[in-house]
């Protein structure tokens, strides 16, 4: 039986559109995310729709309110929890918002990092896959399959709408 986790995962634009804010996951050593840096987000709550969630989770990680979001892509994460459990995510790019974010939460300290040098940060492998596709300019939603093991993609693919 397929019952993977639901969760939101969203990146905030600078107002130059050349950075995102992500949070540098530093602040417990237990975290299965230790170290890396992640864009916001987190789990749906029982009769939460997504974009609600997205809203709430940049709110408490950030201190910001979202005006203007869109939904960028979906992925199916088959075995990518800590004990191997699915996740199901819904991926935004938010381009407005009022607030100025904290430096930091429980989790870590929050940063603004240029887009065109993620792919040199220590984040999940899996990332370096969709997130070219979260920050283009094709305005199609695209929908992943990346199922891990051990904590590594054993493959990607996506198809856009």
């Amino acid at each position: 039986m397929y019952t993977p986790i639901l969760a939101t995962l969203g990146f905030v634009l600078s107002a130059d559109a050349t950075k995102t804010l992500l949070i540098h996951r530093i602040g417990r050593t237990n975290d299965y995310h230790y170290g890396k840096y992640n864009g916001l987000g987190g789990k749906l709550k029982a009769g939460e729709d997504i974009v609600s969630c997205i809203k709430r989770e940049v709110h408490e990680e950030a201190g910001l309110e979202v005006s203007d979001i869109s939904m960028r892509g979906t992925i199916n994460w088959k075995g990518f929890g800590g004990e191997g459990e699915d996740w199901f995510g819904f991926i935004f790019l938010i381009r407005e918002y009022s607030g100025t974010p904290y430096s930091h939460n429980s989790e870590g300290s929050l940063v603004w990092k240029d887009i065109d040098v993620l792919d040199t940060l220590p984040m999940w492998e899996g990332d370096r896959f969709f997130l070219p596709l979260v920050f283009d300019d094709d305005h199609r939603i695209f929908h992943g399959v990346m199922p891990y093991v051990g904590g590594v993609p054993v493959g990607w693919q996506y198809s856009r709408v």
